[in-house]
């Protein structure tokens, strides 16, 4: 990021910025060579590079925020639930990883205008002129607000609860952006962060000293926060998220006392990410995986991303092969990005997944979900 977007950065942070974000079309094949399909590993030729099939996506837009964001959430909006007209819209909330601390924002985002972007081939050349002025109106585009932030945002999470985001609009007229509360107790940086989905208002944050914090929503309109952690880690809290029905730790007892079950010796590598029961076991990825989330409406359909600059889609439901060179469960790779930080698939737009990495973000939807 160079210092010249920085500065305007920091100078725009309480106006909107528009953006063009880019189709996902990274070339052509070269002659009329048949296009071979890559697989994860395979080395490539010098004369040889990758370049996106368009015919497997239904839609894929790329974006950029200058600072890349290692954390972000989709915001729920009410346009509509199962939406599957075209254009659509998306609203995210973002954290960015600046060059120095102060030019750390909280980004409010607005995707919008996103069409199809499979092609189909030319019928006429007469009809170059007229499909370049419909490319020029199917441009997606991407509107953002800064709210100024002291420090990287290792994780952000955003709160589904329409009487709250009303509240903030409002203040936002006369008031610039200011945290409603801030907690100051934990005495090294986090990366677990969730909302309770029983309990409006109830949130855990985790840190890397190994210790988590339950914040408990007060009629002062802020959080009462324990200052005795919950006891029970003894290295860093990478993620962390409530379940709706089952207890691992119980935050009703004190803190001392909270956790209800551990598993000494269970992995032999570093996690940093965790979420359920395991169903199968998967050898695909090839570096650390950053994020894993299950489809919120097909049970069997799990999306994963890693350092190895991969999205897999899989379906557990699919039976297993010995004899395949890849797993049968494997859907689809997505690549394009360089060391993916975190994914989400969109509630309210079936199939539609969004990414942040290091290069910025990309949300897809395709043939196969």
């Amino acid at each position: 990021m160079s210092n010249e977007t920085e500065d305007q950065m920091e100078a725009s942070s309480s106006e909107s910025e528009d953006e063009e974000m880019d189709e996902g079309d990274e070339g052509s094949n070269a002659d009329d060579e048949t296009p071979k399909t890559y697989l994860p590993g395979q080395p490539l030729k010098e004369d040889e590079h990758l370049v996106c099939d368009q015919s497997a996506y239904v839609m894929l837009h790329q974006a950029q925020t200058g600072a890349p964001c290692l954390s972000f959430d989709i915001i729920t909006d009410n346009l509509g639930n199962d939406r599957q007209e075209f254009p659509m819209t998306a609203y995210l909330v973002a954290g960015t990883q600046a060059s120095s601390a102060h030019l750390n924002n909280v980004l409010v985002i607005k995707m919008s205008n996103l069409h199809p972007t499979s092609k189909e081939e030319e019928e006429s050349e007469d009809e170059d002129d007229e499909d370049e002025e419909e490319d020029e109106e199917k441009k997606a585009q991407m509107t953002f607000s800064f709210i100024k932030h002291q420090g990287c945002v290792n994780r952000i999470r955003a709160v589904d609860d329409p009487t709250l985001l009303e509240r903030y609009n409002l203040e936002q007229v006369t008031n610039p952006a200011k945290p409603i509360y801030s907690f100051n107790g934990h005495q090294q940086e986090g990366y677990g962060l969730d909302w309770c989905p029983t309990d409006i208002g109830v949130l855990a944050t985790g840190d890397c000293r190994r210790d988590i914090h339950i914040w408990k929503p007060n009629q002062a309109g802020t959080w009462d926060v324990d200052q005795r952690p919950l006891v029970g880690h003894t290295d860093s809290v990478e993620d962390i998220q409530w379940s709706p029905n089952e207890r691992i730790w119980d935050t009703r007892a004190a803190p001392q006392k909270a956790c209800m079950l551990t598993a000494e010796n269970a992995h032999q590598s570093d996690i940093n990410l965790t979420g359920g029961t395991p169903v199968g076991t998967f050898k695909h990825h090839t570096a650390p995986v950053t994020s894993v989330q299950w489809h919120h409406s097909e049970p069997s359909v799990v999306a994963s991303a890693g350092e190895d600059n991969q999205v897999a889609l899989w379906d557990l439901a699919v039976e297993r092969d010995d004899d395949e060179n890849l797993p049968p469960q494997l859907l689809f790779i997505h690549q394009g990005q360089t060391d993916i930080k975190e994914l989400h698939w969109h509630k309210q737009i079936p199939g539609v997944i969004i990414t942040t990495a290091n290069t910025g973000f990309n949300i897809f939807k395709t043939i196969s979900v």
